[in-house]
C-alpha cells in the first residue's frame, strides 16, 4: 500500500507491472475514503494525478481504480489526452475498475469504455444511499459473500447498450435503516411513497431500484472494465472490503500484501516544523469549519451516517459541506502535534507552493466562504419551515443568490466552493504524498 508519487521510467529500465493506479483527482471524500478502506484491506495502489496520467505513467500499472466524485470533472482534469491514455491503456490489457463517479467515467457519457449510459435524471432514483441487498451472478468477485448486503452513496442508474456486456449484480430490497433523500427507507414505506414523490417532485421508492444493474463487466480490447454503482470502499464494510481484495486477484493477479518497491519509489524531502503562526492559521481553518458543521448539526440540517458522508435535510448541499469538513479533518491529523516543542512535520512540494502558503490561502478563502454559508443556512431553514425545498431551484431570490455565489447553478461543484475545495485537495495530496 503506497500513496507514492510516480515518474515514468527511463527506456533503458525494465520495470514489473505494479498493482494498481488510483486516480485522485477530483475525487475528494471519496478518494479519501477509498484511500482507508484499501489501507485497512492490505491492497496495494499508488495515488496518480490526470497530469502523470497524459504523461503515460498508466503503463506501469496492471489496473486503474477510479472512485467516486462527479464524473464530469474528473473528465474535465483529464482532458483529452488524459482519457485517451485511458482508453488505450485498457486496450493494450490494462484493467478498469470504475465506482459510483468512476463507473459514470467510464461511460459513453465520459470516456466511452464500454457501451453503458446513464439513466436521464428524471428517471432515476438518484438520492438513495444505505444499505442495500443484492443478486449476485456467479462470479468470483463475490467469492467468501454470504449474505449480499452493501452500501450505494446517491448512485446513478446505468443502462447497457451492448449485449456482451455482463450484469454481475442488480439491486433488491433497500434496508429499512437506509434512505431516500432525507427519508428513511422505514418512515417511507410507512408514510407511502406515491405520495412523498408527489410532495418532492422527485422519484424515491426505492423499489424502482430493484432488478436494475448495480455491477457491470464489459471489455475493451485487451482489457476488462468493472463499473460499480456499489461502494465496496465503504470503511468498515466486510463484505465490501472482502469484494475489494476478490477484485485486486481478479483485475491484478498477484499483487502483493505488502508495499511494492521499485521505480515508483519518490525523492522523500526533509521535514520541517510546523511554524507556531502556521499552526494559529490551521487552528482558525478548524474552528471555522467546525463551528459550519455545528450550526447545521444545531439546525438539524444535518448528522454523520459515518466519518465521511453526512445525511443531510433535502435542500441544503450537505456533501459540499461535509466534504470540505472531511479534507480539513484530514490535513488537521496529517499536521497533528508530534514534532519537537509541538511543532508538526510539515514537508516542502515539489512544484514549489509551499504547504505554509496553501495554508495561508485556504485560510483567506475559507473564512468568507464559511460567513457566507451560515447566512445561507439560516435563510434555508426559515425557508423549508413552511415550503419543501430543492437543492438547486428556489423562488426567494436572496437564497437563489447565495446559492449561485457559493456553489454555482449545477450539482457538481461550482462558485466559490470549487476554487476553496482546489486549494484543500492541493495541500492535502503533497501531503500525503510527501509525508
Amino acid at each position: 500500500m503506497t500513496d507514492r508519487k510516480t515518474r515514468p521510467p527511463g527506456k533503458a529500465e525494465k520495470i514489473s507491472k505494479r498493482a494498481c493506479a488510483l486516480l485522485w483527482d477530483e475525487s475528494l471524500a471519496w478518494g479519501l475514503m477509498a484511500r482507508r478502506s484499501l489501507h485497512a484491506a492490505g491492497l496495494p495502489f499508488d495515488l496518480l494525478n490526470s497530469e502523470e496520467i497524459r504523461r503515460g505513467v498508466l503503463s506501469q500499472y496492471r489496473m486503474l481504480f477510479v472512485p467516486g466524485g462527479w464524473a464530469s470533472n474528473k473528465r474535465s482534469a483529464l482532458g483529452d489526452r488524459g482519457c485517451a491514455q485511458i482508453r488505450r491503456f485498457v486496450e493494450a490489457g490494462g484493467n478498469y475498475l470504475g465506482i459510483c463517479g468512476g463507473a459514470g467515467l467510464a461511460t459513453g457519457d465520459g470516456i466511452r469504455l464500454l457501451s453503458v449510459r446513464r439513466k436521464p435524471t428524471s428517471e432515476r432514483v438518484a438520492s438513495f444511499s444505505g444499505p442495500i441487498r443484492l443478486t449476485l451472478a456467479d462470479h468470483r468477485i463475490w467469492r467468501g459473500v454470504e449474505s449480499p448486503l452493501f452500501f450505494v452513496w446517491w448512485p446513478s442508474q446505468l443502462q447497457a447498450g451492448d449485449h456482451r456486456i455482463r450484469v454481475l449484480a442488480t439491486y433488491e430490497e433497500a434496508q429499512p435503516e437506509a434512505f431516500s433523500a432525507d427519508i428513511p427507507v422505514r418512515v417511507g414505506t410507512l408514510e407511502g411513497w406515491h405520495a412523498l414523490e408527489k410532495r418532492y417532485g422527485i422519484l424515491l421508492d426505492p423499489d424502482r431500484l430493484r432488478h436494475e444493474p448495480a455491477v457491470m463487466e464489459g471489455s475493451l480490447g485487451r482489457g476488462r472494465v468493472i463499473l460499480s454503482l456499489v461502494h465496496f470502499d465503504t470503511p468498515g464494510d466486510p463484505n465490501g472490503s472482502a469484494v475489494l481484495r476478490n477484485l485486486w486477484e481478479y483485475l491484478s493477479p498477484g499483487w502483493q500484501s505488502k508495499a511494492e518497491t521499485g521505480d515508483a519509489i519518490p525523492h522523500r524531502r526533509p521535514l520541517r516544523h510546523l511554524l507556531s503562526e502556521l499552526a494559529v492559521e490551521l487552528g482558525i481553518i478548524e474552528s471555522t469549519v467546525g463551528d459550519l458543521m455545528e450550526t447545521g448539526s444545531n439546525y438539524s440540517l444535518w448528522r454523520w451516517r459515518n466519518p465521511f458522508l453526512l445525511q443531510w435535510r433535502r435542500g441544503v448541499r450537505g456533501l459540499e459541506y461535509g466534504t470540505l469538513a472531511v479534507m480539513i479533518r484530514e490535513i488537521r491529523e496529517i499536521l497533528r502535534p508530534d514534532g519537537p516543542e509541538g511543532g508538526a512535520a510539515l514537508p516542502v512540494s515539489e512544484n514549489g507552493l509551499k504547504e505554509e502558503e496553501a495554508l495561508l490561502q485556504i485560510r483567506e478563502q475559507i473564512v468568507p466562504f464559511v460567513e457566507t454559508a451560515k447566512e445561507l443556512l439560516d435563510r434555508e431553514r426559515l425557508f423549508m419551515r413552511s415550503t419543501p425545498l430543492s437543492p438547486l431551484e428556489c423562488p426567494d431570490p436572496e437564497i437563489s443568490r447565495l446559492r449561485s455565489d457559493l456553489f454555482g447553478t449545477a450539482m457538481s461543484h461550482g462558485g466559490r466552493f470549487k476554487p476553496l475545495i482546489d486549494s484543500v485537495d492541493r495541500l492535502l495530496t503533497i501531503l500525503i504524498r510527501e509525508g
